[in-house]
């Protein structure tokens, strides 16, 4: 006993020293390498980083992710790659490097091998021209043999731990976004080998994805357990165990991703069988989740899933996806309902390929159900293309509305009525060719009502009779009646009979009447965006034939009634605010479309309109049609700046364009975007326009608005003191850029108040600080406007000529250097009234024609070119008496602020002119002064051009013996 009570002792002693001398390794290690670590850690993120990476303090120790020797950076930020150099590409309470212990100690280098990342907030993204921000690593060159010497940072990756991680992938090429909050994974296996198992543990608590700014994912719950195998010698990754779990619906997984040099390789399989309905449910949006947990849902389904194919943007290549989803058997029931919804069947197919919606392909095998006896509904449908699309549909029911939805047991609607419907169509359907597929149908509804909770009067009395027949699968034969629909709402009733036949060359019939409050109705579906007092009261009989306005037989037109609208708020794709028609007076008489009295603003602005339009049939039949019309337009004030695309407004229905173009320019204003269905002209009458802070007063003149353009006759406005007559076109080519010309003619402006409160001018002409008095003005130009709706100078052509009608000249560099060289004070002072200066401007240049003046008894006449950036470029002819017939040359080159003079000279230096890209809107090369080359060098140039002629012509002479 003694003997073991010894051995006892001795084990736990050596066991304390052990963990002492652990403990106080633990506590000693941390001190002696800080240094070492710190400095080569910072060492390997310069050199291998090309995001500027910032962060407020470090840390070396084996506590926080024990037993692992860590170095821990607090409040880490790392933006990233260019062109997005100034935002945040990941930001971290805490980014830890878990340190190799044996390569530290023995060789005093620092392996990496694990990394831990703790609530952080990552932000990756893809712009529309498919430039990434993540290019953030600088990998060395792969020709170079490695450095097996050196002693330095390297990473050798045995796991990744990342807690509590909010991350955005949005990407603007493939019009892709994924927004994952509260993800947590980790990552094990040897991830600094060429080929190796990445066993993956996935936890995300929301998470979005959307295509095309479609939600197929709104805060969805994921677990993955995945296991990878990635080769990094070929950038592939093999899925080999593949378990999801989307909320309650279990996905697997098979294939592999190739990341390819323009975009990678996938062949990609995902199946969720034997399921039940329910599953499926919990992946439907949040507010519908709710009513599933208060509803008996049975039944069986599975869904498979495939994407096989390559993705390249710049070779336009795109995967296929297909998909099935199957649910059988179901049973859906409410503890209210009378009777449940029973027999619920669905086979639904979807084919993709390239993912172009243009080759959709949708089949419907099955949708039926039934709620007892004679209340079944029972669909049928297949369709291929968009565009031209071709059908195949067999729809049949009759349901008591009130019983779905009673079965369904949907608690934020109530819906009652009689609807009984049989639609059967065969063939292609395409608006470009004029084709509707063979068509025979009706759809009834009876007694109709519908109230929701958003508001606490329903619409009822809903009665529908509709009828739709084609016959040879044309528009011809293609007849819709609607005989009748109406319904009353809060006291006014509302109906509408319509009988349209022939679509090739409408015949139309319709009648409507009634008075709806638009914003209380919208209220009831929830719906924002239009005033809650805009009202619509209609009384409208239209009779006739498309062709009728089309070929000017307006007496065969019967159109007549009124529309009024009032306090309506409406919005576009294309402009960042909305409009609010304060009152519109529409009545229509044959023909045309008059504006009796027409008053709205938009946001500062406001317009009164008179006049017509023509073509409206046709406009709200024809997909492509375009509005006619003629007004007078009067304001008192338009702001053309809150008319730019990339303003802020309360409009949140932008185009995708739009929308994506603020986001990657968010401190530009865009341009302004022209409609291109209109065909208008307007006789404008305007108080003040705005623009960019100039004020156009007492604007009059004729413009019009046709196919995408905008354009201004005859117009004439008061602009610093002066009345300026233009002519001038505008044309909007993106939400960043658009082109323009103008031809403009200004009598007597006031060149210091031109230069003061115009920037053009101060821009263009940089000298007319030293002038004052009197200009006139005869000039045209076109150029393009930048993302800010500036002029792009390199892009400016044209040319005319400024005549300085009354004007002092002091102190003008240029001349005032060529009077100091050549003893003339006199050129502080040039007397330059009368004198037409003629210039034109081309790729950043100005080209100066001749022209001349007086300087006492001086003669002076100048010609040459100047840049818009200050380069000067000008040949001087100082004529002397008699009459400056006799004269010396004078050469100044330089810069406007430092211009450079050589006398009795005609050699300047010449100025390489800008290089403008019209297509991309892009300068591709600034105008530069030439090189100077001597005397020899030029003769050599000139000797090597002309044997380059010789060798040529023998080549010609050689060839045609041949022959």
């Amino acid at each position: 006993m003694e003997r073991l009570k010894k051995i006892v002792l001795k084990i736990l002693k050596w066991t304390g020293i052990s963990i002492a001398s652990i403990l106080f390794l633990m506590f000693i290690i941390p001190i002696l390498f800080p240094g070492t670590i710190s400095e080569q850690v910072k060492l390997f993120a310069n050199k291998h980083l090309a995001g500027k990476l910032d962060y407020k303090r470090t840390h070396l120790t084996f506590f926080r992710h024990f037993p692992s020797l860590t170095v821990a950076v607090d409040d880490f930020l790392l933006k990233g790659s260019k062109p997005f150099e100034n935002d945040t590409l990941l930001a971290a309470k805490e980014v830890a490097v878990g340190i190799n212990l044996k390569n530290l100690i023995f060789d005093r280098q620092v392996k990496i091998d694990e990394i831990y990342v703790t609530d952080a907030y990552g932000n990756v993204f893809v712009n529309s021209k498919g430039e990434a921000n993540y290019n953030v690593y600088i990998a060395k060159p792969s020709d170079k043999p490695k450095d097996t010497t050196s002693i330095g940072a390297s990473i050798k990756l045995d796991l990744i731990k990342l807690r509590n991680w909010n991350i955005k992938y949005n990407d603007h090429s493939a019009r892709v976004l994924v927004d994952a909050k509260g993800l947590n994974y980790t990552g094990k296996g040897g991830l600094s080998e060429d080929i190796f198992d990445l066993e993956t543990n996935l936890d995300i608590n929301k998470l979005d994805f959307s295509l095309n700014r479609i939600y197929y994912a709104k805060q969805k719950t994921l677990h993955a357990d995945l296991i990878t195998r990635i080769n990094t010698n070929a950038l592939t990754f093999v899925l080999r165990k593949n378990e999801l779990r989307i909320n309650e619906l279990p996905l697997k997984f098979t294939g592999f991703v190739s990341i390819l040099k323009d975009g990678y390789n996938l062949d990609i399989n995902a199946a969720s069988e034997k399921t039940t309905i329910r599953d499926m449910i919990s992946v439907l949006p949040p507010q519908y989740l709710d009513w599933a947990k208060d509803t008996k849902i049975e039944g069986n389904s599975d869904l498979f899933f495939s994407l096989k194919g390559r993705f390249s943007e710049p070779k336009n290549l795109k995967p296929r996806l297909k998909a099935r989803l199957l649910v059988k058997d179901g049973f859906v029931s409410n503890g209210k309902a009378p009777v449940p919804m029973n027999n619920f069947n669905m086979d639904l197919n979807v084919d993709l390929p390239d993912l172009n919606t243009e080759q959709l392909g949708l089949d419907l095998k099955n949708l039926s159900f039934d709620l007892g006896p004679n209340n079944n509904f029972k669909a049928v449908v297949k369709t291929k293309g968009l565009e031209v699309m071709q059908i195949n549909a067999d729809v049949k029911g009759a349901v008591n509305l009130q019983t779905l939805s009673q079965a369904l047991g949907l608690k934020d609607i109530d819906v009652r009525g009689l609807m009984d419907t049989n639609i059967k169509a065969n063939g292609i359907f395409s608006l470009d060719k004029k084709l509707f597929p063979k068509t025979n149908g009706y759809l009834n509804l009876k007694n109709g009502w519908l109230k929701t909770k958003y508001y606490p009067n329903p619409i009822q009395n809903i009665n529908i009779v509709a009828n739709i027949v084609n016959t040879d699968g044309t528009f011809k034969s293609l007849g819709v009646k609607l005989d009748p629909f109406k319904f009353d709402f809060e006291g006014n009733p509302v109906f509408i009979n319509a009988d349209l036949q022939n679509f090739e060359d409408v015949l139309y019939k319709v009648r409507a009447k009634g008075v709806l409050n638009v914003g209380r109705i919208y209220k009831v579906f929830a719906k924002k965006g239009f005033d809650v007092s805009g009202l619509i009261m209609a009384d409208l009989s239209l009779n006739g034939r498309q062709s009728y306005a089309t070929t000017g037989q307006y007496s065969k037109l019967d159109n007549k009634g009124n529309l009024i609208l009032k306090n309506i708020k409406a919005t576009t794709e294309y402009l960042p605010k909305s409009f609010y028609i304060k009152e519109g007076n529409f009545q229509f008489e044959n023909e045309k479309m008059w504006f009796r009295k027409f008053f709205a603003t938009y946001g500062k602005s406001d317009f009164a309109l008179n006049g017509y339009l023509l073509n409206t049939i046709n406009y709200f039949i024809e997909r492509k049609g375009t509005l006619h019309g003629k007004f007078v337009l009067n304001s008192n004030y338009i702001l053309i700046d809150e008319f730019m695309a990339l303003k802020n407004g309360d409009n949140t229905d932008k185009s995708i364009e739009v929308e994506y173009a603020k986001v990657e320019n968010p401190k530009s204003s865009g341009v302004v975007i022209i409609p291109k269905n209109l065909d208008v002209s307007l006789e404008a009458n305007a108080k003040k326009v705005e623009f960019k802070g100039l004020d156009l007063n007492h604007l009059k003149g004729l413009a019009s608005v046709n196919s995408g353009q905008v354009y201004l006759k005859n117009t004439s406005f008061d602009i610093v003191g002066s009345r300026m007559n233009i002519d001038a076109r505008y044309q909007d080519e993106s939400p960043l850029t658009a082109n323009y010309d103008v031809a403009l003619k200004v009598l007597d402006f006031d060149v210091q108040r031109a230069y003061k409160e115009i920037d053009m001018v101060r821009e263009m002409a940089t000298a007319a600080k030293n002038v004052k008095g009197i200009v006139s003005l005869d000039y045209k130009l076109k150029g393009d406007f930048d993302q800010n709706m500036k002029p792009i100078y390199p892009s400016l052509e044209g040319g005319g000529v400024v005549n300085l009608r009354d004007v002092e000249v002091k102190n003008l560099k240029m001349l005032s250097a060529v009077g100091d060289n050549i003893g003339a004070k006199a050129f502080n002072d040039p007397n330059m009234k009368g004198v037409n200066i003629e210039t034109h401007i081309k790729n950043n240049l100005i080209h100066v024609d001749k022209f001349t003046f007086k300087v006492s008894i001086l003669r002076p006449t100048i010609s040459g070119t100047t840049s818009f950036n200050g380069l000067l470029d000008l040949r001087i002819r100082v004529g002397i008496l008699p009459g400056g017939l006799i004269g010396f040359p004078v050469v100044v080159t330089g810069t406007h602020e430092k211009p450079k003079i050589k006398i009795f000279s005609k050699t300047g230096q010449g100025i390489i002119d800008a290089l403008y890209n019209k297509k991309s809107n892009k300068v591709i090369r600034e105008e530069r002064r030439a090189e100077k080359k001597t005397r020899r060098q030029q003769r050599k140039e000139k000797e090597a051009q002309e044997q380059k002629a010789k060798n040529a012509e023998k080549q010609i002479n050689k060839d045609l013996k041949e022959k």
